[in-house]
């Protein structure tokens, strides 16, 4: 299971290595074979052609932000009325509203740290998603607490950091579900690829076929030891490339010898082919300056600066370089951690908190992002969304932080985004109130009850990216209990 993650620089590590079962380095006949590729490169990595042109391109980028990210102070309500409440209840942890970054027409504004995001917002690119989480169904307080404890209605192990990141990734109600609703989509619409990460493993990406793609950070090998274009110059190498071909040539009659043989010959042909693009920092051979102008921002010394916007960057380079990465459909997962934000939170002795810091590395990296979608032509054609583990309570805690709650507000950003406005139902600022768990005041914490579900989420999502309805019944089993709430309309 996977835990939360505590630090910026927990995600500077290569994303194969942290894949749990990323190929290492061991003898393969008779050879050694040191690969940086990812688990999920070897089992079923079609290596299809384009089955359209770029206009017909359209990419999902799932960025996950790891330990709880607190939705409260991300967006803010500026109105009298809520923004009183709000600051009431938040006391020192309140962001003071003339400080917000304002949101044009709408009575929000977002952190101050994120004012990298206003151009996106006034382009009409930015929306947010207030009070989404896993859900059985629509449900209100009083049916929730009528519900026993061991109700499959009830996400399982609710407020639980590992368990609520299974159920944001899979869009399920119960943490031993297996595949992620991207793999499932990936499958379900026969994607060229499966998901590609850029944060090593996850569930995610995960289909009854395949894992994620997962791919190593910019700067990083991803070529086979020995069997790369450049080894084989040396007549050693050659040697045993041919050697190994020949008996790969031969016929065989166990059936798991030839899976092996073919998912071994596909790693090694996408590895060769993506090698040089995967590698490539700002400036060189496979780099795009379109997208280098981007990230410029955040680029010292020719490389980029914080761990997310090395993953943007990769991601942008790939579908920059669609004809190297082939279909017309790709699904990306990029992650931020270090949200476990239970103390310290937002103002600490008067200045701003590592709560500030994390969502400035966010906005500032994934407003970088869309600029080089926009610098490629690509703006329209993908969409960056956020997950998240849960909310955090409304009510701070007694060490300046915010603990595990449910309901959450997510960010769409992208040019096909129906932005400058916002979407869902946005939570009654009430402890004790008609979306707050609690039944009484005196233990009352702010943990709101979703309004939306992952599932009406994800299914926005993905009737953009072009599932058909019935699809989406396959891929989101739960998605029918929602009626004709199927879509949360911001795309």
């Amino acid at each position: 299971m996977r835990k939360s993650q505590s630090s910026l620089s927990s995600l500077s590590s290569s994303a194969s290595s942290s894949s749990t079962a990323s190929v290492t380095r061991r003898h393969l006949l008779g050879g050694t074979l040191a690969s940086t590729l990812g688990s999920a490169l070897l089992p079923g990595l079609a290596l299809a052609p384009r089955r359209a042109e770029a206009a017909d391109f359209k990419a999902l980028v799932c960025l996950f932000l790891f330990g709880g990210n607190d939705g409260m102070n991300m967006v803010v309500p500026t109105d009298d009325t809520r923004y009183a409440q709000y600051a009431a209840v938040r006391g020192s942890l309140a962001v003071p509203r003339s400080s917000l970054i304002p949101l044009t027409g709408l009575d929000y504004g977002l952190h101050p740290s994120m004012a990298a995001l206003s151009s996106a917002w006034n382009e009409g690119a930015l929306a947010p998603v207030f009070n989404v989480g896993p859900l059985a169904r629509p449900m209100t307080k009083d049916e929730f607490r009528a519900l026993p404890g061991t109700s499959t209605q009830i996400p399982s192990n609710l407020y639980s950091h590992s368990d609520q990141q299974t159920l944001w990734e899979t869009s399920d109600l119960t943490s031993l579900a297996r595949t992620g609703w991207g793999g499932r989509a990936a499958q379900v619409l026969g994607t060229a690829n499966p998901v590609i990460s850029l944060s090593g493993g996850n569930r995610f990406g995960q289909s009854s076929l395949t894992g994620p793609m997962s791919l190593p950070l910019p700067g990083n090998g991803f070529e086979l030891d020995g069997m790369s274009p450049r080894d084989v110059e040396w007549a050693p190498m050659a040697a045993r490339k041919a050697a190994l071909d020949g008996i790969y040539a031969a016929p065989q009659s166990n059936i798991m010898l030839n899976a092996f043989v073919r998912q071994h010959q596909s790693a090694v042909q996408t590895a060769n082919r993506l090698a040089t693009l995967v590698r490539a920092q700002p400036g060189q051979p496979g780099s795009t300056a379109a997208v280098d102008q981007a990230f410029a921002p955040l680029t010292a010394n020719g490389k980029i600066t914080t761990p997310l916007a090395q993953q943007l960057y990769q991601i942008a380079k790939l579908i920059a370089s669609n004809t190297i990465v082939q279909g017309d459909r790709q699904i990306f997962f990029a992650s931020l951690g270090g949200f476990d934000t239970h103390a310290g939170q937002y103002y600490n002795n008067g200045s701003m908190g590592h709560h500030a810091d994390l969502l400035k590395v966010l906005a500032e990296a994934t407003a970088a992002f869309h600029q080089a979608m926009k610098n490629i032509g690509m703006g329209p054609q993908v969409t960056l969304f956020t997950e998240s583990d849960f909310g955090r309570t409304f009510k701070p805690n007694s060490t300046n932080g915010t603990d595990h709650a449910w309901g959450n507000h997510h960010l769409v950003l992208g040019g096909g985004v129906r932005g400058k406005t916002a979407y869902g139902w946005y939570p009654t600022l009430a402890l004790a109130g008609p979306n707050d768990v609690a039944a009484q005041t005196h233990d009352a914490l702010g943990r709101w009850i979703p309004t939306n579900s992952v599932d009406q989420y994800a299914a926005t999502l993905l009737r953009w990216f072009g599932a058909s309805e019935g699809q989406l019944d396959t891929i989101l089993p739960r998605l029918g209990n929602f009626g004709g709430s199927r879509s949360l309309g911001f795309m």
